[in-house]
């Protein structure tokens, strides 16, 4: 299970980092053309909107997969192991659940009504853009399994100073 995770990690940080500097290229593209050539191009701006949706929904299934996304400690720092336990893979539970019902099916449902629109500047049908939403919620949905596999067996701590020390040797430094 280690694998699949380490290479969506790797895929989506690759793709995260494509799109950024793809942004950042047809930005540059996009300020060149308006005020150098007096001629601005309208199909980079669209293009450079619609790689920001794609890397932040992709970014948050990265999120998702290392188990960075919001939560309140003080309640969690009261409760036994096993109830800690419970609660945090019901809280994975309804991670699942909402990236079943309103990525992939919601998802599936705007990207199938909006193939039948095209994008102003690129020409291109429009849910050919929203396929980013099904896709990270597939992408969430592989991750809360295995976050919830690894919080069952216990290669997940859920104690505090554990999570520090394992923050802090994924960031390469030593404790």
């Amino acid at each position: 299970m280690n694998r699949l995770r380490n290479l969506l990690n790797r895929i989506l940080n690759l793709l995260a980092g494509v799109s950024f500097l793809a942004m950042v290229i047809l930005t540059c593209w996009q300020v060149f053309t308006r005020y150098l050539l007096k001629n601005p191009s309208s199909w980079s701006e669209e293009l450079v909107s619609y790689l920001f949706a794609w890397m932040a929904l992709l970014g948050a299934s990265l999120v998702v997969g290392e188990r960075g996304h919001m939560n309140i400690p003080i309640l969690m720092d009261r409760m036994s192991p096993g109830s800690k336990k419970g609660l945090v893979i019901f809280s994975e539970l309804v991670a699942f659940l909402f990236a079943g019902i309103i990525l992939v099916f919601g998802g599936i449902q705007i990207t199938s009504l909006a193939m039948g629109q095209t994008a102003s500047s690129l020409g291109i049908a429009v849910g050919i853009f929203y396929l980013v939403l099904p896709l990270s919620g597939i992408l969430n949905i592989l991750y809360t399994i295995l976050n919830i596999m690894d919080i069952a067996n216990g290669a997940i701590s859920l104690d505090k100073a554990d999570n520090r020390n394992q923050s802090i040797v994924k960031s390469g430094k030593k404790v």
